[in-house]
């Protein structure tokens, strides 16, 4: 079943996003998945939290394919320099 990944990322420091943009889209794309959202222009409709800097969903084949893509060797300086630069809020959904 279709999974997405959100992220709701709001920045501490974007020392980090340079390098991890394109170097993390050719990852997502080993495991199968695409970007869907991937924007800067949030607009809260609801909701009493912070409103996030950045979007993201990304769109996995399968939750394993996603949890692959999380726990892959090539992925872990890029997930340790954003949890470093910013605050995420990561879920993973299943598709209807």
């Amino acid at each position: 079943m279709t999974v997405y990944v959100m992220a709701f990322v709001k920045v501490k420091d974007p020392a980090w996003i340079e390098d991890y943009v394109p170097k993390v889209e050719a990852l997502v794309q080993a495991h199968g998945g695409r970007y869907l959202v991937r924007n800067t222009e949030v607009q809260q409709i609801e909701g009493g939290g912070a409103v996030p800097d950045v979007a993201v969903i990304v769109e996995f084949p399968s939750a394993d394919q996603a949890q692959a893509f999380y726990e892959d060797p090539q992925y872990q300086p890029f997930l340790e320099a954003r949890k470093a630069g910013a605050d995420t809020t990561l879920v993973l959904v299943e598709g209807v």
